[in-house]
């Protein structure tokens, strides 16, 4: 038991002084747990299959596709818009949105799901992050007040009373209580939040870490200057040729740098086209639509000659604007070495485009561009190349560092790029998740429902790879909950949280029945900072079911006080996943918790012991 506590409370030393890193104190912890026999390797190993930690990966997968789609940016413009140039506002219109979802949603759904969403918002509306995140964190736990289904422990009491003989307790018993723990929040936050977690330089941006955006090689390189979209028509006589073929290039001087070929839905909410690199070997297609630089004259010419149009305004394909997108693929400097196969070689002998499916867009050489009739032109030592591709791609080239090297950081880029293309489809995937988790009916189980979505959001390309999928999740927050998953079993195997139970409530009971309700709420919110809301409220709920019986009270106030305690807790990062999911996109440490979580929840506990009374008598 000593031995358990000791570690506990190093751990909980180590936390608080943000000198360690969290995920490696946990670790460490367990480890330790397991040195000294309190628990077996597999007891140790459980939280990394623990459902809470699978559901929190996948999430961590869906919310990044809701970011990387845009999505999180149309729904953040919309509160935004509500919200004015007001952040207290804006702080609110968070808060009771996040809560509101979580009333039928997870809270760990609830703030996967609200994560991109605020983080957009506060880029749009240059704002700290860090005010945000943590009060729709703590939002999403008062949100599951509100419900019988919005948190575990409101099921646990639930299941006491009925085993006791008790009125079984309906949907919206809880609402009540859940909107006096919200109004309390509120009221809390607004200062604390504006005292403690204004953190400077969230959303500062080092415009030239990395390199050049892509937007900058655009305007350097001169690619939307003189850049037209023609469509090809039904009648037009390339319609079944290749590129190599019609020799455009050529003929008119003009450049191919992309095809948009037509969308395979009839569906209209997903009629999204797709984009195709060319080469030679390009077919031209009825309806594709080419995007050209080159001069206007020539261009005229050769839609005349080949049956091709401007793209004119009414065309459905307008909502595209007319500039080159980076969905599919992208453009990358890359600087050829003194000892490349490539010096003194044309460009049509590069190979470039056969090797690697790269064709080349321009050269920088010295002070100067190259950006017409590249073709004949001699590659030398120093060139800077512009090249397009598919992100993929660009990506290949970077392992041939002896011939070429690329310049700056692309693929960091291209994961800025938003596939707005792909927006419906990720909104449909997350509606359908949220769904299956708020109905019974569904035959989905949560955590199923979240790897299903977080599997579609891969494979229906609304994160462009799986690679990408993976740098969405927060690994240092995985392996915390994880870590700190077995503590839990660790205080329950020793005595410790029966002991501390059992001696705190039992201590209280020959007292006035608010002192004994205070009593319980708060060991069951000192519990929680340390093991989980449910397995607390497992732990006490019968204890103080029976307490309240023994001295002829109605229980329905204690256990209420046993659910809102477990639930209410956010003075540490890993007392529940959403305090933890938010921790290091909001940069927190343990004592922002601390600043922010331990007023507020002993204030929350304060207000609970006047308003559960009132709401839920002592007597008949």
């Amino acid at each position: 038991m000593y031995t358990t506590l000791i570690i506990l409370l190093v751990s909980s030393l180590l936390f608080m002084s943000g000198k360690v890193r969290s995920d490696l104190v946990a670790m460490c912890a367990l480890v330790l747990l397991v040195l000294f026999g309190i628990l077996t390797p597999e007891e140790a190993l459980s939280g990394f299959s623990d459902k809470v930690v699978v559901m929190m990966i996948g999430l961590f997968v869906v919310g990044g596709a809701i970011f990387q789609t845009g999505l999180a940016k149309m729904i953040s413009s919309k509160i935004l818009k509500l919200a004015g140039d007001s952040e207290v506002k804006l702080l609110v219109l968070v808060m009771l949105v996040t809560s509101f979802i979580g009333a039928f949603v997870s809270n760990t759904g609830t703030v996967a799901l609200m994560m991109p969403i605020v983080v957009s918002m506060a880029m749009s509306g240059n704002i700290n992050s860090s005010r945000l995140l943590m009060p729709m964190a703590f939002a999403s736990s008062m949100g599951g007040m509100m419900t019988l289904i919005g948190t575990p422990p409101n099921l646990v009491i639930e299941g006491e009373m009925v085993k006791a003989g008790y009125e079984k307790l309906s949907f919206f018993s809880f609402t009540p209580v859940g909107l006096v723990c919200l109004l309390v929040g509120l009221l809390v936050l607004i200062p604390v939040s504006g005292w403690f977690l204004n953190k400077k330089g969230d959303n500062k941006t080092d415009k030239n870490k990395g390199g050049k955006t892509l937007n900058d090689l655009v305007g350097e390189y001169q690619l939307s200057k003189n850049l037209y979209r023609v469509l090809v028509t039904e009648q037009s006589a390339a319609v079944g040729k290749s590129l190599k073929e019609l020799n455009l290039s050529q003929r008119y001087k003009v450049s191919v740098l992309e095809i948009r070929r037509k969308a395979t839905s009839n569906n209209p909410f997903f009629k999204t086209g797709s984009q195709e690199v060319v080469s030679a070997q390009t077919i031209v297609n009825e309806g594709d639509i080419l995007y050209l630089s080159g001069g206007f004259e020539f261009i005229e010419q050769m839609n005349a000659e080949n049956g091709f149009s401007f793209l004119e305004a009414h065309h459905p394909e307008e909502r595209m604007p007319n500039e080159l997108h980076f969905h599919d693929i992208g453009i990358a400097e890359v600087l050829i070495m003194p000892a490349s196969k490539l010096v003194n070689t044309p460009i049509k002998d590069s190979k470039l485009r056969e090797h690697y499916g790269l064709n080349i867009l321009g050269i920088q050489r010295k002070d100067g561009y190259i950006l017409q009739n590249l073709k004949e032109e001699k590659m030398h030592s120093g060139d800077i190349l512009l090249v397009q591709g598919t992100w993929d791609h660009i990506g290949k080239l970077s392992a041939e560092r002896s011939q070429l090297v690329v310049l700056g950081q692309p693929l960091a880029e291209a994961s800025k790029v938003t596939l707005t293309h792909k927006a419906p489809i990720a909104a449909l995937i997350m509606l359908a998740m949220v769904l299956a988790m708020m109905f019974d009916f569904i035959p989905i189980a949560p955590v199923t429902a979240v790897l299903i979505a977080s599997l579609l959001m891969v494979i229906s390309g609304a994160l462009r790879n799986i690679e990408s999928a993976y740098k969405t999740i927060n690994w240092e927050s995985i392996v915390l909950i994880a870590g700190m998953l077995p503590m839990a079993l660790a205080l329950e195997k020793t005595g410790v949280s029966a002991l501390v139970s059992n001696g705190l409530v039992e201590s209280l009971g020959d007292k006035s029945p608010y002192v004994l309700l205070a009593g319980v709420y708060f060991t069951t919110s000192l519990m929680t900072m340390f093991i989980s809301n449910t397995a607390t409220a497992v732990l006490l709920a019968p204890i103080a079911l029976k307490t309240a019986v023994t001295l002829g009270l109605q229980p329905q106030a204690f256990l209420f006080a046993v659910a809102v305690g477990a639930s209410m807790c956010f003075a540490s990062p890993f007392s529940t996943p959403p305090n933890a999911l938010v921790m290091s996109a909001g940069r927190y440490t343990f004592m922002d918790y601390v600043k922010v979580g331990l007023p507020l929840q002993i204030i929350m506990g304060i207000v609970m012991v006047f308003v559960l009374p009132l709401l839920f008598p002592f007597a008949n």
